[in-house]
This record gives C-alpha cells, structure tokens and sequence, in this order.
C-alpha cells in the first residue's frame, strides 16, 4: 500500500492585502496550504479539519478534492461562518494577519482516517494547542503514534497568541514530545519562550522531546540540529521576483514531506539517525517548494511545478 499524508489544521479564506488594497482572496490554513502542494505533486493526501456551513466552506472542500486531497474529515458546522485571515503585505512581502473567527463552540467531529505504519503525519499551529479541542488532537496524535506513522510538528506560533502562552505550554510540550520531526521559526520561539538563538532554543527546549529540530530564520539561513549530535546550515534560496512570502513556511513543510516520501526515509531510520547527505536533500526539498510559492500570490506550488514534482517521484 502506497505511503500517504494526513494533516490535521485549520481552515480560512485568506485575503491578502498590497498598499491596503485587497488584491486576491485563496484557501488557506498552514496544514491546509502544505497539504495542496503535496495533492499537486502526486502525494496521496487527507486533511482532518473544519469549516462553517457557507459559501466559502464549500469552496475550500470543493478545492481539495480539486487537488487530489480527501476532504471526507473535514467537519462542517452547521449553524456557522467559515472563518477569515486578513494578509497584509509589506515592501518585503512578508505578511502581517488579523484572524476573523465564528465558531463559538468548538467541538470538531471526526473519525480516524486509516493511518498504516510510515504514513506522514502533519500537524501544528494554534490548531494543535488549542485548548477547546485539544483532547481530539491529542488523541489522535496518539493513534497515529501508535500505527507507526511519522510525525512532523510546524510549531507556527503566531504574536496574535502571545498573552496565552502561559496556559498553552503544557500542550506545545506534549507536542514535542509526539513529533519525530519538530520545526519552527525563530520568531515561533521569541514569542513562546523569548528566545531567538537556534542553538539556546534546541538546548533548552527541544532537545529533551525530541533530537531532530529545524529552524527557519527567514532570509538567514536554516539552521538542522539531528539526531547524533549532526549540526548544519543551510544558505535560504532566494528566490527572483517574490511576489508573497505567506506560504513559504507552509512550503517548507510540504517539501520536506515530499522528501521523506522520495528517498524512501523511514520513522526508525529517523530514530536511528538519518545521514548528513538524507538530511542535504530533504532540506533541498523544502527550500525548493518554498522558493517556488514565494513567485506567487498563492498559498500552494503552481499545478506544473507539482506535476513535474509527481513526475520526479513516480519514476
């Protein structure tokens, strides 16, 4: 049986903002954004979420079945709006967002999708911490863990959540501990734990859960420490005429995850400790899909770069 992705996330409708003018309106959700790009390169792919019974619940269900991923998990609450992401963009076009939700209740239905040992799971953001539906992530992060899956946490940890960090550290702890794979930003980190030094935040924080931590600095390089004291940067891709920044971490992500799919890596090859030259072209992966999304105002890769993605991993 063919190895496959299942993300847990969010849902929005991201409208993205030049010089305060809106200038498009694209499905969005970190997980969500991730998930898309791997759909368009030939990756089997689900997504476990939720929406509001509305016009722009419908369109975000309808787009992952456009995109080759099953949407079946995906909760749609009856008497709700779907929620809304504003995405300023700057000179640099890096985005500053304001989150527009209307689910009062929370209480995310859904059933475990079939999970087999070496499928990827996804998971992070607010999303994963969120206390109101915590006990189904949770339990479902078990499950996976339990079948054998991967997992791979995004921490994503926006300022807008910055007054909670107190009472959700229990959870963003309990989510290192289940990742196989944790990777954040530095600003994730400045905004939960103030702290920005790669090093310091691995020492203090992650290493404990778990010996294998990315970390993006934006335009400055990644920064891999892994499992058997392996510690590396990576120069950032630039990419010419970037047009948006909003989905390069989500890209990150998603190309990673391609990568574990095409060399074939393994969760006890993960545990066991992946080679220098596994880890230089898993980072490959993910700076290639994230360069690629930043040529655009789309939250995903284009459909021909996932094809010529799906073409390379087929063969």
């Amino acid at each position: 049986m063919a190895r496959k992705v299942i993300g847990i996330g969010e849902t929005v409708l991201d409208i993205i903002f030049k010089n305060d003018q809106p200038t498009a309106a694209v499905p969005g959700g970190s997980v969500f954004n991730c998930l898309i790009s791997l759909g368009r390169s030939g990756i089997q792919a689900s997504f476990i979420s939720e929406t509001g019974n509305d016009r722009v619940g419908r369109t975000i269900i309808n787009f992952l079945k456009e995109n080759g991923v099953d949407g079946s998990c995906v909760y749609v609450y009856p008497d709700s709006k779907s929620p809304l992401s504003l995405a300023f963009l700057n000179e640099q076009n890096d985005a500053e967002y304001i989150f527009y939700k209307d689910h009062p209740n929370d209480r995310l239905e859904f059933t475990f999708p079939d999970i087999q040992p070496e499928d990827i799971v996804v998971f992070g953001s607010y999303y994963a911490v969120n206390p109101v539906i915590r006990p189904q992530v949770m339990g479902f992060l078990d499950y996976a863990r339990q079948r054998g899956a991967i997992l791979y946490y995004d921490v994503n940890f926006r300022a807008s959540h910055k007054n909670e960090v107190l009472k959700l550290t229990p959870n963003i702890l309990e989510n290192l501990e289940f990742a196989d794979i944790v990777r954040g930003s530095t600003e994730d980190f400045e905004v939960m734990f103030r702290k920005n030094d790669p090093d310091v935040i691995y020492r203090t924080q992650i290493a404990f859960y778990t010996h294998n931590f990315i970390c993006t600095q934006g335009s400055k390089p990644v920064e891999l420490r892994a499992e058997g004291g392996l510690k590396k940067q990576y120069p950032v891709i630039l990419s010419e005429g970037t047009v948006s920044t909003i989905g390069a971490g989500d890209n990150f992500n998603a190309g990673f995850v391609y990568g574990l799919m095409k060399y074939g890596i393994t969760r006890e090859m993960i545990q066991q400790g992946l080679t220098e030259q596994q880890w230089d072209e898993l980072i490959r992966c993910a700076q290639q899909f994230s360069a690629e999304v930043c040529k655009s105002i789309n939250n995903y890769v284009s459909p021909e770069f996932g094809r010529s993605m799906a073409s390379l991993i087929s063969n």
